[in-house]
């Protein structure tokens, strides 16, 4: 499908109160600072039939975000690499207006596909260390694409909706309770300057033609066959949906290494939200990077029942160990620290990597269109760090689905496919 996208206007926005100078320059904490070194964002489609209203609109959201900005106001400044803050100089947070020449249904009915999601979420600039960036995208049905791509250095999946529920409720001009204490990680888990990891170069031409990410669906359906074959299983144990569905990903995965004739070790990593976790509270709403991960390793050949039972107890055993966590002392704050660190991991083994946006309010977010008719989660990584075998699980618009968007690499994508449609077709049998 052509799709053409016009961009109308591009200023950057500013918070309406400024940033006093005692919060000038923000210290970013270990967990920010041993985060990825990729972008992340998000895609919220809304439905809307009256075209006359989108100049309109797009005045009203650049003014809300005005007043929004204070609250997070280390988004609106620029990261310093050297030093490992955040300058706080109200530099401002870059909107874009665009226009394209198609109808929302058009993406929403064309398999969803990640390329045209792309070209929603606003492109890389010139602008040096630029920590959001906004794209609010009018259909010519009147529906509207609102793109946001943040840093993976102080803003996680928790942080970026928190974000997004307080600039909408702002948006509709409804007087809300301020949910939380903003940015507070690096109170939380202090910096300790720890440098970036190595990068191997990638070539952009083997970026846009060796990988790319794929959208695949588990209906609500579909997740209950799943869940009443793997409970008949495993009487001492339910799983949920986002750990059968990442079983499923990750047994088809290791089908991919036996049809390249490459059995090797696999080892799934997951992020654990830490907010509400610890023995010490760390508020719901904290902003930054607040999670530690959970490493399970597939010893034998298993079935889908079994790595899910595997990934239920693994994650709950960490659960249950960071219940006791006191993050304000030193030996909590080695415990999140070593979460992190993910050692002896072999070079050779298959590291994949699922993360989980389910149960975010992400779908109850309302400017003032009425709640998305669908969300795309978007990640990118720079061009020297492909992100392969990465899946990002969301809930899907009616709550009960989840949609798997899943990176590839192109040659993979067939032997993915096929043991995908064998997993699922035994779970219906």
């Amino acid at each position: 499908m052509k799709m053409n996208i016009e961009k109308h206007s591009s200023k950057f926005i500013k918070p309406l109160v400024p940033t006093p100078p005692t919060l000038r320059y923000y210290k970013i904490s270990f967990l920010d600072e041993l985060a990825p070194s990729m972008d992340i964002g998000v895609v919220l489609f809304f439905s809307e039939n009256n075209n006359d209203h989108n100049t309109k609109f797009v005045t009203q959201l650049e003014q809300s975000l005005e007043k929004t900005l204070p609250r997070f106001y280390p988004l609106a400044g620029r990261y310093v690499d050297e030093t490992y803050t955040v300058d706080c100089n109200d530099n401002g947070v870059e909107f874009i207006h665009a226009k394209v020449n198609i109808k929302l249904q058009d993406i929403i009915a064309n398999e969803k596909n990640s390329k045209l999601v792309d070209k929603l979420i606003p492109p890389k600039t010139g602008e040096a260390n630029l920590l959001l960036a906004i794209q609010a995208t009018m259909f010519e049905c009147g529906g509207v694409a609102l793109g946001v791509r943040t840093t993976h250095r102080i803003v996680d999946a928790s942080t970026l909706c928190t974000f997004l529920s307080e600039w909408a409720a702002m948006n509709r001009e409804e007087h809300t309770e301020i949910t939380g204490p903003g940015f507070n990680t690096s109170s939380l888990f202090p910096g300790r300057c720890f440098p970036p990891g190595p990068l191997q170069p990638i070539s952009d031409d083997d970026m846009s033609t060796k990988y790319i990410r794929k959208l695949y669906p588990f209906s609500e359906s579909a997740i209950s066959n799943m869940k009443a074959k793997a409970n008949a299983s495993m009487c001492d144990r339910h799983c949920s949906k986002v750990q059968l569905v990442s079983a499923v990903i990750w047994n088809a995965l290791i089908g991919v290494d036996r049809a390249n004739n490459n059995p090797r070790e696999s080892i799934l990593v997951q992020a654990v939200n830490l907010r509400g976790k610890t023995a010490s509270l760390i508020p719901k709403h904290s902003c930054g990077n607040l999670f530690v991960l959970c490493a399970t390793k597939a010893v034998v050949v298993e079935t889908t029942e079994e790595l899910a039972n595997r990934l239920t107890s693994n994650v709950k055993e960490t659960i249950r160990n960071f219940s006791k966590v006191d993050h304000n002392s030193e030996e909590g704050k080695l415990s999140v620290l070593n979460s992190i660190s993910l050692p002896n991991i072999r070079e050779s083994t298959n590291l994949i990597t699922i993360s989980s946006w389910c149960k975010f309010p992400y779908y109850e977010i309302d400017f003032g269109l009425g709640t998305p008719t669908w969300i795309a989660p978007w990640w990118i990584a720079p061009s020297s760090m492909p992100m392969v075998n990465t899946t990002c699980l969301m809930d899907e618009a009616q709550g009960n689905g989840i949609d798997a968007h899943v990176f590839l690499e192109v040659k993979d994508v067939p032997y993915f496919e096929e043991a995908l449609r064998r997993q699922i077709g035994s779970f219906a049998a």
